[in-house]
C-alpha cells in the first residue's frame, strides 16, 4: 500500500523473478533436471545350441546313446584324478566342488564309476547279461562304444553309510538323491536318465547317474524343464537300431 493524496493505494507486487522467488520450502534444496527415458529393456541372447559339437566326444556337449556311439570307437579322453577316479579334465573341478559341497551337508558320496574304457564297458555289459539276459541288461548298461563313461564326462555316486538304495530307483528319494536333483546343475552336472524318459534316452532311470554339460547348458535346461539331451539338440535316441 501507498499514501497518495492522503488515499491509501494499492501497489503491484516487486518483481521477485530472480532466485529469491524460489518457495521457502524449495530453498536449498537440489531440485534434479529432467531424466532422461529409460532405455528400452533388452531381450537375452537366445541360448545357442551350435556353440558346442554334439558328436565330437571331447566336447562336454557330446551325446551319447544307443544310436549315437562315441567315435571313434578307442577314444579315450584327457583325464585328471577325483577322489581316486578318472575323470574328464573339463568335469574335475567341477565335480571336486560339488562333492565338497555334498561333504558339509553329511551326505558322504563316493564316486562309484568315472571313466570306463571300451574294453571296460565290454565287460560290464557283458557281465550283466550274464546275469539279466540282454534285453534286461540293454536297460541298465550300455554296450561298448555306448556308454557316456567312455567320455569321462559321466560319474555314478553311492553312499557307503547309507547303501540300500545304491543303483536302485529309490536312491531318489533319499536325501543325497535329492540333493542331487535338486543342487547338481548348479556344478555343471545334469541327473541322465530319469522316470520320464526311458523311452527316449534308452536307460530305465539312475538317479545316481551324473552327466557334466558345464553350467550354461545345465541351467538352460532346468529353466526350460527339458529333461534330456536328445530332446534339447533335437537328436535321435531311443534304442539300438
Amino acid at each position: 500500500m501507498a499514501l497518495v493524496g492522503g488515499v491509501l493505494v494499492a501497489t503491484a507486487p516487486a518483481d521477485r523473478s530472480d532466485a529469491s522467488s524460489t518457495p521457502d520450502q524449495l530453498r536449498g534444496v537440489d531440485v534434479p533436471a529432467t531424466a532422461d527415458p529409460p532405455a528400452p529393456a533388452t531381450q537375452p541372447a537366445p541360448f545357442d545350441r551350435t556353440a558346442r559339437s554334439t558328436t565330437d566326444p571331447r566336447s562336454i556337449w557330446v551325446i551319447v546313446n544307443k544310436t549315437h556311439p562315441v567315435t571313434p570307437s578307442d577314444f579315450r579322453p584327457e583325464v585328471t584324478l577325483v577322489r581316486g577316479y578318472q575323470v574328464a579334465d573339463a568335469a574335475a573341478g567341477p565335480l571336486t566342488r560339488l562333492l565338497e559341497a555334498s561333504d558339509e551337508q553329511g551326505l558322504g558320496f563316493k564316486i562309484a564309476s568315472a571313466f570306463r574304457s571300451y574294453g571296460y564297458q565290454y565287460g560290464v555289459h557283458a557281465a550283466t547279461v550274464a546275469t539279466r539276459g540282454e534285453a534286461a541288461a540293454d536297460l541298465i548298461s550300455a554296450r561298448a562304444g555306448h556308454s557316456e563313461h567312455q567320455t569321462g564326462l559321466a560319474v555314478d555316486l553311492v553312499t557307503p553309510a547309507d547303501p540300500s538304495c545304491d543303483f536302485e530307483a529309490c536312491f531318489a528319494s533319499t536325501p543325497a538323491g535329492r540333493w542331487l536333483a535338486q543342487r547338481a546343475w548348479r556344478y555343471g552336472f545334469v541327473v541322465r536318465y530319469q522316470p520320464a524318459t526311458t523311452a527316449i534316452t534308452g536307460y530305465s532311470p539312475e538317479p545316481w547317474h551324473l552327466r557334466y554339460v558345464g553350467r550354461p547348458l545345465a541351467a538352460e535346461l532346468r529353466e526350460t524343464g527339458i529333461a534330456t539331451l536328445e530332446e534339447f539338440f533335437g537328436v535321435p535316441g531311443g534304442d539300438y537300431p
